[in-house]
């Protein structure tokens, strides 16, 4: 059985700094793509950035860059998302997803792209 356990979000107030941690059990974690989405409320999940099997290749939504990282490591079966300068909109619950294709060759942006999904934590940033 596949899970998917994040953890790290809180209540932080605007130009704080966060880090997410996501941590896998029942799938090859080295192996698949993984992803982070949000959702705030009254909205629909959105794509926050994405990184593949290695950890060589990740992928992030324009509104993120520059600001969110998203990094792994494959001996702890964890996947981390930094989030620096926060901002209230930045308010959201926070998911982390996988890909449960291995070596895939691309980072899919669409909750459809993944097939497993944690239950999320909230993100709440006060201005």
């Amino acid at each position: 059985q596949v899970q998917l356990v994040e953890s790290g979000g809180g209540l932080v107030q605007a130009g704080g700094s966060l880090r997410l941690s996501c941590l896998a059990s029942g799938l090859t974690f080295s192996m698949v793509t993984m992803g982070w989405f949000r959702q705030a409320p009254g909205k629909e999940r959105e794509f926050v950035a994405g990184i593949n099997w290695s950890g060589g290749n990740t992928y992030y939504a324009d509104s993120v860059k520059g600001r969110f990282i998203i990094s792994r490591d494959n001996a702890k079966n964890t996947v981390s998302l930094e989030i620096d300068t926060l901002k209230p909109d930045d308010t959201a619950v926070y998911y982390c997803a996988a890909d449960r294709k291995t070596f895939g060759r691309m980072i899919g942006t669409t909750t459809t792209s993944y097939d497993y999904w944690g239950q999320g934590t909230q993100v709440t940033v006060s201005s």
